[in-house]
């Protein structure tokens, strides 16, 4: 079939009004479509007796199967035979006239939901003529007998090809291709019959339906589909240039396909922005989830969704994980104005005859933010006001995760703050873990300098939504609000726990980024991996933590061959991946010489973690001594541990593990913490680097010389 035949026009000029005849169940078009049969049928009926009794040859028995073979060889029933009994018989002429009046009332038709659908898919006159004998059967049951006796059979009650030939006076055959109209669309269906018998045409449930004025999903939509409410439109999305933009489509190409990819966050109102801008055409919108579509039902989903819109006039969402891996069937005319949900970045493979058009849902504003919380979770309004502006302007959230909140019926923010962190952990499944943060800033122990650096980390991570929303921020720095960090130094120096403070600090979660679940050996694989990582990251209110960094930001190298080629495109793509990341991270490593110096020069926050001296050494024993065995321990032991503090180069986690041994050596003798116990817990710590406690250093703590 040739899809110009059939009309893509969005159009305006026809919506599906209700009559007076289809609200009391009764359709003039479709009884005037019985009674043409019933007209056509009492013809043939009138032809077939006429020719049964003149094979009878005047005598009472009824013909056997000998005359009847005559009469298929000699052609007595052939159409022209018929036609011309037709024009000169004079109980016929009655039934013509009226015939007549009949079809010449339907060609007229033009407003009707049957002349809308013939026309909207282009459906010839035999297509026409085989739909009329269906609907008329479906609504005349009774019929039934009328189509078994016209085939001379009792089993063939139904219409077939043969049936619709001699009933509307074709020659021997019709021309319903598979590639016509009705096929394809799937509004006739051809079943085949047990027994070799001539398949069965009927019509599709829907589409009867949908003539009888019953607005329904299509059965083959069920459970994939639902209509959106058009909710009232936020301040800041592009709600005017996208109504301007079909609107121009629609005025200079009216039969061309649009294709809007909405891109935004999960729960940013994407589907919500589709309903509004269909509104604003008189359209309701059709939204279908791809992932309950089986591969081997897409097809059917599709041309059936296409359908869909172009008989209720409605647009339609395509959305899903899998979107862009379906295939777009170039079968049959996509319906005008469609719409695809999709994440940031998710790119679409183009279709041929179909125009995209990209736009971006943007985050909500703090303003925004401040509406939603207190429109959707009126108790909001009972809350103190400094925490709550504190949790707007720290938590990006979307629509959706708000209404989400509000249907738990909470009480206080602190429900919602919990909520929020919930509603996001699984995002990154097993890309990540998730880490306690127990720590303030008591427990970190570092430099004067260095704590006023990450104090000025967790300042900027809590004000720069606001600063953001500046428009001259947004243009002096396109690349965006991501905040990223990289804490070098050597083990144990307390990198990991000063991004457990900082996230404790944000009331965020922290997550760290297991490198083997994103660095392969295979080219390209560790970019589409981070990618991965990223893109869900986008929708969290979280820290990312990449710990040992030089393995994934290292220096790019000099290119001998293919391989060190593609090496450095993978280098190329992680670094402008992680600089245009719009959230928090941290990005913690040992080797800071390995990092490559182009992406260094981006970083704003470059802090690096020296081994403890004396007196932060004996701030860590202390504390951990305190802590882990009580104040009155800590008091007999205050001079030794200054001595060891002074003696012995730790780090501040080799310190907590001698102290975590010490206290379990105690443990074990059933007794109270003492020097010695801390000696054999630091002893284990620096055998591990191949060192020991000396005799003397042991002699000088015991003795206290």
């Amino acid at each position: 079939m040739d899809k110009s035949t059939v009309n893509t026009r969005v159009n305006p000029d026809w919506t599906r009004t209700e009559s007076n005849d289809l609200a009391t169940g009764s359709d003039p078009v479709l009884e005037m479509v019985i009674a043409r049969i019933r007209l056509r049928a009492q013809r043939r009926v009138a032809w077939l007796r006429k020719l049964w009794s003149e094979n009878r040859n005047g005598k009472e028995q009824p013909p056997n199967y000998h005359t009847a073979i005559d009469g298929i060889l000699r052609d007595y029933n052939s159409p022209s035979a018929e036609a011309a009994w037709m024009a000169q018989d004079k109980s016929a002429r009655a039934w013509n006239r009226e015939l007549a009046r009949v079809e010449k009332a339907l060609e007229k038709d033009r407003e009707s939901y049957f002349a809308i659908l013939c026309r909207q898919f282009g459906l010839t006159r035999e297509e026409s003529d085989m739909l009329q004998a269906i609907i008329a059967l479906y609504m005349e049951p009774q019929l039934e007998s009328v189509y078994a006796y016209l085939q001379d059979h009792s089993g063939r009650g139904y219409v077939t090809e043969s049936l619709i030939t001699r009933l509307f006076g074709y020659r021997h055959t019709l021309s319903l291709s598979a590639l016509s109209s009705s096929r394809l669309w799937g509004i006739i269906i051809e079943k085949e019959c047990e027994h070799g018998g001539p398949s069965r045409f009927e019509c599709d449930a829907h589409v009867f339906h949908w003539l009888q004025g019953k607005t329904e999903l299509d059965e083959s939509l069920i459970g994939i589909g639902h209509f959106q409410i058009p909710h009232d439109p936020l301040p800041g999305w592009p709600m005017d240039e996208t109504v301007q933009y079909i609107s121009k489509m629609i005025e200079k190409a009216p039969h061309q396909p649009l294709r809007l990819c909405l891109e935004g966050s999960e729960g940013s109102g994407r589907k919500t922005f589709a309903a509004c801008v269909s509104n604003q055409f008189g359209m309701p919108l059709l939204v279908l989830d791809t992932n309950h579509v089986a591969d081997e039902k897409w097809n059917q989903v599709y041309i059936h969704a296409q359908r869909q819109a172009y008989l209720d006039r409605c647009a339609l969402a395509w959305s899903g994980h899998n979107i862009e891996q379906r295939r777009w069937p170039n079968i049959v005319s996509a319906f005008q104005i469609q719409f695809i949900i999709c994440s940031p970045g998710q790119s679409l493979p183009s279709v041929e005859g179909i125009v995209d058009h990209r736009i971006s849902i943007p985050a909500l504003t703090i303003e925004e933010r401040r509406h939603i919380w207190r429109r959707h979770v009126p108790v909001s309004a009972t809350w103190p006001e400094e925490e709550l502006e504190e949790m707007i302007q720290r938590y990006q959230v979307t629509i959706g995760q708000i209404v989400s909140i509000a249907r738990h019926r909470i009480e206080s923010i602190q429900e919602a703050t919990e909520l929020l962190k919930e509603s996001s952990r699984h995002q990154l499944g097993k890309l990540a873990h998730y880490m306690e943060c127990p720590f303030n800033w008591d427990d970190l122990v570092v430099s004067e300098w260095l704590q006023k650096y990450l104090e000025d980390f967790v300042f900027e991570a809590e004000t720069r939504e606001q600063f953001w929303e500046n428009k001259n921020a947004q243009r002096l720095f396109p690349q965006g609000k991501g905040l990223i960090a990289l804490f070098s130094g050597p083990p144990g120096t307390g990198k990991t726990m000063a991004a457990q403070v900082i996230a404790a600090e944000l009331g965020l979660d922290l997550f760290r980024i297991d490198l083997s679940s994103v660095v392969s050996k295979y080219v390209g694989e560790t970019s589409k991996n981070l990618d991965r990582i990223l893109s869900r990251a986008r929708q969290m209110n979280a820290v990312l933590l990449f710990d040992e960094a030089d393995a994934l930001f290292g220096k790019r190298t000099e290119i001998k061959d293919a391989h060190d080629r593609y090496s450095n495109t993978d280098t190329n793509y992680l670094l402008q991946a992680i600089e245009s990341y719009p959230g928090l991270a941290i990005l913690a490593s040992n080797k800071k010489g390995n990092i490559d110096a182009g992406f260094m020069r981006r970083l704003r926050f470059i802090l690096e973690f020296s081994r403890p001296d004396t007196e932060q050494r004996f701030q860590i024993w202390k504390r951990n001594v305190k802590e882990l065995a009580g104040e009155g321990c800590l008091a007999g032991l205050k001079t030794k541990l200054h001595f060891l503090a002074k003696t012995v180069e730790l780090s501040g986690a080799q310190i907590k593990f001698a102290v975590l041994s010490a206290l379990f050596i105690s443990r074990k003798e059933h007794s109270s913490l003492t020097i010695r116990h801390l000696l054999l817990g630091l002893e284990r710590e620096l055998i591990k680097e191949g060192r020991g406690v000396s005799k003397e250093l042991r002699d000088m703590v015991l003795n206290g010389n």
